[in-house]
């Protein structure tokens, strides 16, 4: 189980998040990639979903305590791992691309919930896309 988690929206730095400042402590910064995925704006957060083609970029992050910060992103995120099917995000481990080329394997937060008419960020970068919204 990796001890790495891969943030692409309100849980990255600058953003007012609840819930995210105690994890603070508990956080390490290893750098910035990307993930294949495609990344959605559906409201008030952003929503990526795995996809064959796209990037979504984040920032990646140590858990210094792995299975208490994952416990407080799952309620963050409103996974359910006794109920992941009706979860909002689910929680997976996947490949991540550092800056420097370099492949981690992070926990990432999928979107599990239908995306209606949201619409895609082609960048897939969140913070790239609030500037120009």
């Amino acid at each position: 189980m990796t001890d790495l988690v891969f943030f692409y929206g309100t849980l990255m730095r600058g953003f007012a998040r609840p819930g995210r400042a105690q994890l603070e402590t508990s956080l390490r910064p290893v750098g910035r990639g990307w993930i294949q995925a495609a990344l959605f704006d559906v409201g008030i957060y952003p929503a990526a979903v795995p996809a064959s083609e796209g990037r979504v970029r984040g920032e990646v992050y140590r858990m210094l305590e792995s299975a208490p910060v994952l416990r407080e992103l799952d309620a963050i995120e409103g996974y359910r791992a006794d109920d992941p099917d009706t979860s909002l995000y689910t929680r997976v481990e996947t490949p991540v691309t550092l800056e420097d080329g370099g492949i981690e394997t992070a926990w990432v937060y999928f979107y599990n919930a239908p995306l209606g008419r949201a619409q895609r960020i082609e960048s897939g970068d969140y913070l790239e896309y609030l500037k120009v919204k």
